[in-house]
């Protein structure tokens, strides 16, 4: 019952408080009524002696004075004040009642006005409360009704407004800081969503026009030799281009959808779709061998599509830095991680992880990728293969050549 009534009461005042002006009417003449009542009860106490014409003609132009509380706070207690003290000196008890316009103007002025201000002019209106207490009231009421109480009533509310107005001011500042901070995880979100995205067109232009550049290469120098050969790269090579574009069309047209269905995409790359990464490599030329160890468990999707984006990225460079045709693919599966190394044969000529400093280095495959492994909770560690000899003495012989060599380690959760 008594929720329902509640509900109603707010149901109401939603509606009214949508009329501002209306709502300040209605109470100020409540409040007037109010200050009129109080000067009746005085005149009646004190047998009809008072013109209470006098007091209703002041507590007209008190209330209305209010009107303007909200602009000019200060001008308007003091004007309310002045008449306060006015109803004083022709006898009417200052009580709450008789002094409500002044606590009112008080609670406004605590409200919008500094600390100090409402401190210094509370005082100043409490001061000139005494005063006509003890110097103006022509009755010489009690020390206690004409002096102390409207003192308290007047301090009061200047307490109770500036206390508020501390609080609607806090209140302000947490939503300001609850609005920077969602602004900046929002621009945290779009930063990384961007570094997502370009991560994914990276791994798929990068991968795709890497072995088609080595087809076309192959199919340039097998043309005279052996035209067959060559005709059969092209061929592959229309294959892997149809490849590239329907990726990018996909990755693409999921960038501008509006809304977050799944309806015609395809699922995200992963460790099933090994082979298929293989074959296309074998067809631009990289033989690649791929070693599983350990019984293979499943990952979570994260996980599952950077293991896999970062043996492309890998094979990727194999085929445009290394001088080398083969490259060898490690799978390590552990209780709880997975291992991932992928390294190309020693071969005479570079590497493709390159010298640092040299040209292949500036890209951003190694950042890709260690941001995926990172993205899925795991480490990435890229370098020149270990030398097959650490012990060898130094001397004037050449050093043997090294190759390059990707270890990534990623968690594993298992799904149920």
């Amino acid at each position: 019952m008594s929720t329902r009534w509640w509900a109603r009461v707010s149901e109401r005042w939603a509606k009214v408080s949508k009329r501002p002006r209306a709502v300040e009417l209605t109470a100020l003449l409540l409040l007037f009524g109010a200050t009129v009542g109080g000067c009746f009860v005085i005149g009646w106490v004190t047998s009809g002696s008072l013109a209470l014409w006098s007091g209703i003609l002041l507590s007209a132009f008190c209330c209305l004075a209010l009107f303007w509380r909200n602009r000019h706070p200060l001008p308007v207690v003091g004007f309310i004040t002045v008449l306060t003290m006015v109803e004083g000196a022709l006898g009417f008890l200052l009580t709450p009642l008789v002094m409500g316009p002044l606590m009112v103007a008080l609670y406004s002025l605590g409200l919008r006005a500094d600390r100090a201000v409402t401190r210094n002019v509370s005082l100043l209106a409490a001061v000139c409360v005494v005063a006509t207490g003890l110097f103006l009231d022509p009755y010489g009421h009690p020390v206690l009704l004409g002096v102390v109480n409207p003192t308290a009533w007047v301090l009061l509310p200047a307490l109770l407004g500036s206390y508020v107005g501390v609080r609607r001011a806090y209140a302000a500042d947490r939503a300001r800081q609850a609005e920077r901070t969602r602004a900046e995880e929002a621009r945290h979100h779009v930063v990384q969503e961007r570094m997502r995205i370009a991560r994914e067109l990276h791994d798929i232009v990068a991968h795709h026009l890497a072995l088609a550049n080595a087809q076309a290469s192959t199919a340039a120098h097998l043309y005279h030799t052996h035209p067959d050969e060559a005709f059969e790269m092209l061929t592959t090579l229309s294959a892997t281009t149809a490849e590239a574009l329907r990726e990018l069309k996909a990755t693409v047209g999921v960038l501008r959808q509006d809304t977050e269905t799944g309806d015609g995409l395809a699922p995200a790359p992963g460790l099933a779709q090994l082979s298929d990464l293989t074959a296309a490599c074998a067809a631009a030329g990289l033989d690649v061998d791929v070693t599983v160890s350990g019984p293979p468990q499943p990952l979570s999707p994260g996980a599952d599509l950077a293991a896999y984006r970062i043996v492309q990225e890998a094979l990727t460079n194999v085929t445009k830095h290394a001088s080398t045709r083969r490259a060898e693919v490690r799978l390590t599966y552990l209780p709880d991680t997975l291992s991932l190394t992928i390294s190309n044969e020693v071969a005479p000529s570079r590497a493709f992880g390159a010298a640092p400093g040299s040209g292949a280095d500036r890209g951003f495959g190694l950042i890709g990728m260690r941001e995926r492994a990172q993205s899925a909770g795991g480490t990435l560690t890229a370098g020149p293969t270990p030398d097959p000899t650490p012990g060898r003495a130094p001397g004037p012989a050449a050093p043997r050549p090294r190759g390059f060599q990707v270890t990534c380690t990623l968690p594993l959760h298992p799904t149920t």
